[in-house]
Order: structure tokens, then sequence, then C-alpha cells
């Protein structure tokens, strides 16, 4: 077990920004202000269809605050073709899928980051679907996020 959780900018990247990303960029952040550390996280959409300051999905919020973890109502998307500099300043990047992974890889030199998705993190394998259109679905997906992002960190001592 290590000693120190040794990242300091966390980046969450999914497709649009408007529902997984925003309920694990959430969570962390409510993890690590618990925990009293300083750590920036940021989540952003790395598909063709990313666009800032979309919405961020009522269904996400909603799945959070059950678990009472709020996501502003100023939240916006982030596309981050246009903000590369999130990307160049994480140093630890969480992708929801792999597909994810290789678009963030094929698009900006990453200058060997520690680049995983959510899963892998966990010490699992596979990729987090997007819960889009299936309501009932954005609470099972808000507990696969959670659940593989409290395996990863649960390898630091807090």
């Amino acid at each position: 077990m290590t000693s120190k959780f040794p990242y300091k900018s966390i980046l969450i990247v999914c497709s649009v920004n408007t529902a997984r990303s925003p309920m694990a960029e959430g969570f962390l952040k409510d993890f690590f202000s618990k925990n009293n550390l300083d750590i920036e996280v940021k989540s952003g959409g790395i598909s063709s269809h990313a666009r800032d300051g979309m919405l961020i999905s009522m269904d996400s919020k909603l799945a959070m605050k059950e678990i009472g973890i709020i996501l502003s109502d100023t939240s916006m998307s982030v596309d981050l073709k246009k903000h590369t500099h999130l990307i160049e300043k994480a140093d630890l990047i969480l992708t929801l899928t792999d597909k994810h992974r290789k678009e963030i890889n094929n698009f900006l030199k990453t200058n060997n980051k520690k680049i995983c998705t959510i899963k892998e993190f966990g010490g699992r394998k596979g990729d987090i679907e997007d819960p889009s259109m299936k309501e009932e679905l954005f609470s099972k997906v808000r507990d696969e996020i959670i659940d593989n992002l409290t395996e990863g960190l649960n390898k630091y001592s807090f």
C-alpha cells in the first residue's frame, strides 16, 4: 500500500461530458474534500460531437443527489479538443471506455501520462457504458463508477 496519493490533477474523460464524467468528477471532488486533499479534478468530452456549454444531464444530477453529492446547476460540458490544456495539465487521466483512451492518445501526444479506464483504475477490465436515454440505468452507472473509483483509491492510504 502506498502512503501517499501520487496525483495532483485528475481528468475524467467520456464522450460529451454530460453524464458519466460529471458523476465521476463529483464523486472524486467529494472524496478528496472529505479527506482534506488538494487534488484538482476536471472532466471533459473527447468525441466528435462533444461541445462546450451543454447542460449536465438532469438524470446524472438526480443520481448523485440520491447519495448526497450535488452537481452544480452551473456546470457545463467541456470539449477537450478546444481545451487541450486540461489534458496537458492532468497527471492522471481516467476514461470511461477504452475508446475514449484511444481518442485521447490519437488526439494529443500525452507524453507517457498515466491513462487508464476507470475500471482499470479499480483493477478490473471493461468499459462503463453510457446510460443516456435509459433513466433507470443512471443510478446503476453511478454505482459502477463509484465502486471502481473506490477500489482504485483503496490502493492508497488516506
